[in-house]
């Protein structure tokens, strides 16, 4: 019999399969989705591989094919889905098989079993006791201790790791006593449980007439055999995590599975215990920040069909489940479902593919639905349910859109606009908490005049242009560029620059202007540890704070009802990036910030600072109007192309051989210009990328767009099978970003 191998090499774009014999003595142990060793390349170097085929017949002559050396015991097995799903994988998102099959084992490594070992007699108490005087007349101290706990306890016995700590007794001690069976020694295997059991299961909470009518309708049309994916639009505190509950409830009490998405681990605690409170032991969790034995037990424990709702990141998504029923993604919308590495999928996807093959449902859930979602409702291909109103009896916060440059012209330099300063004192006055959201993600992107708030845009794309090293201004969608910009066009003034601030500086102020309020700050510094989210949010939930500062993550998904004040301290910073999702992004990030405020009783206010006041995202934002957003932004990208109107390739190329880089991105233009006749083609670039050299290695992008993206992946197709293996480049790493 003959193995169909790839091979694990991360490094090389190797992606073919390499046949190997399998020796007699692995033929029961060697199966597809299996971790071998086997021999490589001339030097026969041991390299580790997944097994996807296998045979009777030899592709090569047999005398050439040589053994598998040994089966990986350390290796995570790769079930036959988990294979069909990474080919899936490497087609539609352009990667290799190996980058493919490493994505869909979100464990690769086994780890030791945790276990629990217990001592308990072999014999009668009145047996023991003779013993227990022999050990007494042979003057042997450890096994007389031993024996006198073991008789002084009852049948279930004393756990070893106590007799050890509490009665000193060694682990030689217990095998010479067990070896003479006196006692027996029972060894148990203990799961690591990630999840903090805080309460206990079978809460469960009445549904709102809403609420009820959206799991009635998903519910009835699940029952039904109806498996096309769902889109539950729903205002910020409609309710949506309720209804998940309850449409999960229904279909795990048919004996199926479900996987819960969430875009953020900040989110995983306080999600987690809300659907613990429901479910109690059924539901676990799986994340990066957990230890390596957590998320091997978690995976195992998923394997063996011993829980029914994992809830988690996007590598959640690849749960080893064997009967998946739904699969909800909440806050579709977030870019954190978009993987930042090849593969670049995306979670919603890759869910809906998922979910097709197994004949399961999908539930995007979202307030301010991402265009390609709400797109595709429009379009029929989602069905659409929709929460209108809050479901508590508080109602949508009051929005106040502060024009930032009015503030500079009544001479107020300081982070906090005048409206803001005194909503800040009020609620602290009445011990109500406040949320300060700093929209900031890394470097400012755009450059603006700080005194009439003119954003310098390109003049044939309509997004910002990016500001590089040497100052130039150039836009990354069609490759515009202009030189350095020192005096504002619009109205003469120098103060032209880029927008920066963050979190720090912020925190420094308020502990400034406010010394007796006590603040917590939220981001990437102070969250690194294993709990640091958990932390920062539970201080915060229970009070023990007044202000918590910090950048998007405080914005996705929380629920403090003692929050009745939303600062929303520079709302341009993503307003202007280069990128044409950009009033997208703002509208979405305004919406759920404005969200977080006045969720429960009290009454809530949200103030938004900007330059742009009157901008539509800005405006639709302040009035929570997800349909008045939509509209415009929908007639912009059909205006423009870009998706979900049309589909856009980004294929990027880098290289730390600059002139090598230039002339490999323009064969790949013209390949594509003269290789790819489609009707409707656009090929755009190429163009530097955004931060063209890092750590001296230098990228650019070109762009493809057609509305087929079978075209785009035909085209990706076409690039690799001139690309891979070609000694040209060699030393150029490529990829491919469809709709990214």
């Amino acid at each position: 019999m003959y193995a169909d191998i790839i091979v694990d090499i991360s490094q090389e774009q190797l992606d073919k399969t390499f046949q190997y014999r399998i020796p007699p003595e692995l033929e029961n142990e060697v199966q597809i989705g299996v971790m071998v060793q086997i021999p490589f390349g001339r030097g026969n170097r041991l390299l580790t591989g997944y097994v996807i085929g296998i045979g009777s017949t030899p592709k090569i002559p047999a005398e050439k094919i040589k053994d598998i050396d040994s089966v990986s015991q350390s290796g995570i097995q790769a079930v036959g889905r988990m294979i069909q799903l990474a080919a899936w994988l490497k087609k539609q998102y352009g990667s290799t098989m190996n980058q493919a099959l490493k994505t869909v084992l979100p464990v690769k490594e086994k780890v030791r079993q945790k276990e629990k070992k217990t001592v308990r007699l072999a014999v009668s108490k009145e047996k023991a006791a003779e013993y227990l005087a022999l050990y007494e007349k042979k003057n042997a101290v450890a096994r007389v201790r031993l024996l006198k706990a073991l008789c002084k306890t009852d049948e279930n016995g004393l756990d070893t790791a106590v007799l050890k700590e509490q009665y000193q007794i060694t682990t030689q001690t217990i095998q010479a006593l067990e070896k003479q069976n006196v006692i027996t020694v029972e060894t148990q295997e203990l799961y690591r449980n990630p999840v903090r059991e805080t309460a206990p299961g079978q809460e469960r909470l009445i549904l709102n007439e809403a609420q009820q009518k959206a799991v009635t309708q998903f519910c009835t049309q699940y029952d039904a055999g109806e498996r096309k994916p769902w889109l539950l639009y729903g205002v910020t505190g409609s309710g949506k995590t309720l209804c998940y509950i309850e449409m999960i409830q229904h279909v795990t009490a048919q004996g199926k599975q479900a996987i819960v998405l969430i875009p953020e681990i900040a989110l995983t605690f306080q999600t987690v215990q809300r659907f613990y409170r429901r479910f109690g032991s059924q539901v676990s969790v799986l994340h990066s920040r957990m230890s390596k034995g957590e998320r091997y037990d978690q995976f195992l424990r998923a394997q063996r069909g011993d829980i029914s709702v994992m809830i988690g990141p996007r590598s959640a998504l690849f749960t080893p489940f064997s009967n998946i029923g739904l699969i909800v993604i909440d806050e579709e919308h977030e870019g954190a479902y978009k993987s930042e590495t090849v593969p670049r999928y995306h979670a919603r996807e890759v869910a809906c593919h998922i979910a097709k093959e197994a004949g399961a449902s999908v539930i995007l859930g979202s307030a301010t639905p991402s265009m390609e979602s709400y797109y595709a409702a429009m379009n029929g291909h989602i069905q659409l349910i929709t929460l209108d109103s809050r479901a508590g009896s508080g109602g949508l916060p009051a929005v106040d859109i502060v024009d930032l440059r009015e503030e500079l012209r009544l001479g107020n330099r300081t982070i906090f606009s005048n409206r803001l300063r005194e909503l800040m004192s009020d609620r602290l006055a009445k011990h109500e908490q406040i949320m300060l959201f700093l929209n900031k993600r890394g470097v400012a992107g755009f450059i603006s005049c700080r005194s009439c708030g003119k954003v310098m845009k390109c003049p044939h794309c309509d997004v910002s242009l990016t500001e590089h090293a040497d100052g130039r201004l150039m836009c990354h969608y069609c490759g515009y560029t202009t030189p350095k910009i020192t005096v504002c066009p619009s109205c003469g003034s120098r103060y032209v620059s880029g927008f920066r601030a963050g979190t720090e500086g912020v925190e420094a102020q308020v502990k400034k202007t406010f010394p007796q309020a006590r603040v917590l700050r939220m981001d990437m510094d102070t969250t690194r540890g294993k709990d640091g989210h958990e932390k920062i949010l539970s201080e915060f939930a229970n009070g023990n704070a007044d202000i918590l500062i910090g950048t998007q993550m405080i914005v996705k998904g929380h629920d403090f009802p003692n929050v009745t004040l939303m600062g929303v301290l520079a709302a341009d910073m993503s307003l202007y990036s280069s990128d044409y999702r950009a009033s997208e992004r703002t509208f979405q990030l305004l919406t759920q910030a404005a969200g977080r405020a006045g969720r429960a009783e009290k009454s809530g206010n949200v103030v938004i600072q900007t330059y742009t006041p009157e901008h539509f995202s800005i405006v639709s934002a302040a009035n929570q109007d997800y349909n008045a957003f939509y509209e415009q932004e929908i007639a912009y990208r059909k205006l423009c192309g870009y998706p979900p109107a049309d589909n856009l390739m980004k294929i990027m190329l880098s290289s730390p051989d600059e002139m090598l880089l230039t002339k490999s991105a323009a064969w790949v233009k013209a390949f594509v210009d003269n290789n790819c006749k489609y009707k409707g083609l656009m090929c755009i670039g190429p163009a530097d990328a955004p931060i063209y050299r890092i750590k001296d290695v230098y990228s650019k992008i070109i762009y493809v767009k057609h509305k087929d993206r079978e075209v785009l992946n035909s085209i990706h197709e076409k690039l690799d099978v001139n690309i891979v293996g070609n000694q040209a480049f060699k030393n150029i790493n490529v990829q491919y970003d469809i709709n990214g």
